[in-house]
């Protein structure tokens, strides 16, 4: 499954490392990646993929879940479903 997911808050150290090792141990992978900083402001896309027997609910939960214990909002949805919102 492929998947778009954005990553934004204030910044502060170790945000790239926390995704990026909560990515991991759901053995997601980062295949795209862009990022920046704007007047302390984080923003972080990734393009991501994963195997089809991980649910993406269960990716979402996560990913959510690392959003509130970083004081960050996570969200990821799928690849389809962007490039259909980008179309319009």
């Amino acid at each position: 499954m492929k998947a778009i997911l954005t990553v934004i808050g204030r910044d502060h150290v170790g945000i790239v490392a926390k995704v990026a090792t909560k990515l991991a141990e759901l053995n997601i992978n980062i295949i795209d990646v862009s990022q920046t900083l704007m007047h302390g402001n984080f923003t972080m896309i990734m393009m991501v993929t994963w195997d089809e027997k991980t649910s993406f609910e269960s990716v979402k939960s996560s990913l959510t879940d690392l959003g509130q214990e970083t004081d960050l909002d996570i969200h990821i949805q799928r690849q389809e479903i962007f490039d259909a919102i980008q179309k319009l």
